[in-house]
């Protein structure tokens, strides 16, 4: 018997923990808020009901500049295909972040990378098909196929610019009112997704924009961009550039409206909130309501999913850098960043977990049926209930579908029909 539907399925949320990697390599000291020192930090965070994790990948990111490495620019694919088979083998869905350049890729840059400048207009979207279809496949192999996918990073004015260094004039961004630009776009997306759609056919396509504060552009952009093939419409929002909720909800509520968009998700792929120090140069201060403190962050987080849960067709929401945390390292020889980061999930001074990471669960409470907590139901589960049931597995209360008290083929039966369903 052949099982394919994924009937149930929680929210997904976690963050982009892009920088674990470094921070564990370099001795980062992590804690949970009593002061308990933390292992480990994937079981940890399953334990805390987190169930996606994100993760970026660059192309090559030893061209990165001196400042961006020193902002934490260093994900080849050697990498994440190590991390996110460790994020996978601890039970989380995976979201992999292409930039489709060598570093930060957001709406002020969108560089090709150095080793496609001289690639033709012509050239660049098989370029872009061969280079995705080539990551996802040593991903897959690794053991790291991603559940999600985001066929580039901040795309709202378009993506592969031109190499660091061409003038203003001659960058190819994108403009929503220029057929020929549309054109250029929608077709270097398209030959993303064609790659995802071979390599990962499960997996779901993010088409990622932060127009949170530009209801016009962001109504205009998801109309241009209706000829691509993809899934989830991503967005991000920081409160101190994007404002206060209210235009979170507005857009969100645009998005909904927008014929171009029927059928799409919405994820909050990247969100943040200050919990101290928040910098002079942004665009909103929110701190009359949020405080920039511990309790501050934390109800901001609150806040934020209550208002998100509204919204049935929010499915994710991830924060972004929450285990930024240079605690316990040596600032001179070993640092991971060359400035805190301090709208993270762990404070810096003392590498204790904050009290907003343990508001996120709330936002993805646990289906039915999911026994090993990755936000899905399907065959996993099954054979794990199938693995309790025979005694080859431990127990756990998940498991007990049914509610009888025991686990035994009720319960296998009680999966599979929400698997289905049923």
């Amino acid at each position: 018997m052949a099982f394919v539907a994924l009937a149930a399925t929680a929210n997904v949320v976690g963050g982009d923990i892009s920088l674990l990697t470094k921070y564990e390599q370099n001795g980062a000291k992590y804690y949970d808020k009593d002061g308990v020192r933390i292992t480990n930090m994937l079981g940890f965070l399953k334990e805390r009901g987190l169930n996606a994790m994100r993760v970026r990948l660059f192309v090559d990111p030893s061209k990165a500049s001196t400042d961006d490495k020193g902002q934490g620019v260093c994900q080849d694919l050697d990498y994440v295909v190590a991390l996110g088979a460790r994020i996978k083998a601890a039970g989380f869905q995976l979201m992999l972040d292409f930039h489709y350049s060598d570093s930060w890729a957001d709406p002020v840059k969108q560089y090709t990378p150095d080793s496609w400048k001289n690639l033709s207009e012509e050239e660049l979207p098989g370029k872009v098909y061969e280079y995705t279809r080539d990551c996802l496949q040593a991903m897959v192999a690794a053991g790291a196929a991603p559940d999600y996918i985001q066929t580039g990073n901040e795309i709202s004015y378009g993506m592969l610019w031109g190499p660091v260094g061409t003038s203003s004039g001659q960058l190819k961004k994108l403009n929503v009112s220029d057929q020929a630009s549309v054109t250029r776009f929608v077709n270097l997306l398209n030959h993303a997704s064609q790659a995802c759609r071979e390599v990962c056919p499960d997996a779901k396509i993010i088409i990622h924009t932060e127009l949170v504060r530009n209801i016009s552009l962001l109504n205009s952009y998801y109309k241009a961009v209706a000829p691509v093939d993809y899934d989830i419409v991503g967005l991000s929002y920081y409160p101190y550039y994007h404002y206060g909720f209210n235009y979170l909800e507005s857009a969100i509520t645009n998005v909904m409206n927008n014929t171009a968009c029927d059928g799409k998700e919405i994820m909050i792929v990247e969100t943040g909130y200050y919990h101290k120090w928040q910098p002079d140069n942004i665009n909103f201060d929110y701190s009359d309501i949020y405080p920039i403190s511990n309790e501050g962050q934390r109800a901001f987080t609150a806040d934020m999913i209550q208002r998100l849960l509204k919204y049935p067709r929010v499915t994710g929401l991830f924060w972004w850098w929450p285990e930024a945390n240079e605690y316990g390292l040596d600032w001179a020889t070993k640092r991971v960043t060359d400035g805190w980061y301090n709208a993270s999930l762990w404070d810096n001074e003392n590498g204790r977990a904050l009290p907003a990471l343990y508001e996120l669960a709330a936002f993805a409470p646990r289906v039915t049926g999911d026994v090993n907590g990755d936000g899905k139901v399907d065959i996993t589960d099954v054979n794990i209930v199938i693995n309790i049931m025979l005694g080859k597995a431990q127990n756990v209360d998940a498991a007990d579908v049914t509610g009888e008290g025991s686990v035994d083929v009720s319960d296998v039966n009680a999966v599979i029909n929400i698997m289905l369903g049923k």
